[in-house]
């Protein structure tokens, strides 16, 4: 569900988890400042639920499809490093197959 910034930023910081979920994909898919995503989808990938770690990661693959761009840099050093968490390993191949794939990045 497409949300505007000031309840995505509500949402974002509430202790639900299906409320920061549901705003990290409504961000990812509507908001148009990539940027803005991203450093949110940053700062929760380091956030205690896995769940949210999870969507963290899938809303940088997201943000590759939609966007067609990501600070690469910043962005793969955080993905390699969830990798190591088996809780959050998928999401974050993933979102690097959608990287890989959307940016051109080996």
């Amino acid at each position: 569900m497409e949300r505007d910034r000031e309840e995505l930023e509500i949402l974002l910081r509430s202790l639900d988890q299906q409320d920061i979920t549901d705003a990290l994909l409504s961000a990812a898919y509507y908001d148009p400042d990539w940027r803005w995503v991203q450093g949110r989808c940053l700062a929760l990938s380091h956030h205690p639920d896995h769940v949210v770690r999870w969507y963290a990661a899938i809303c940088l693959g997201h943000l590759a499809r939609i966007h067609r761009q990501l600070d690469l840099e910043v962005v793969l050093q955080r993905l390699t490093e969830l990798q190591t968490d088996p809780l959050v390993k998928a999401g974050a191949d993933d979102a690097l197959d959608d990287i890989r794939f959307f940016l051109n990045f080996q």
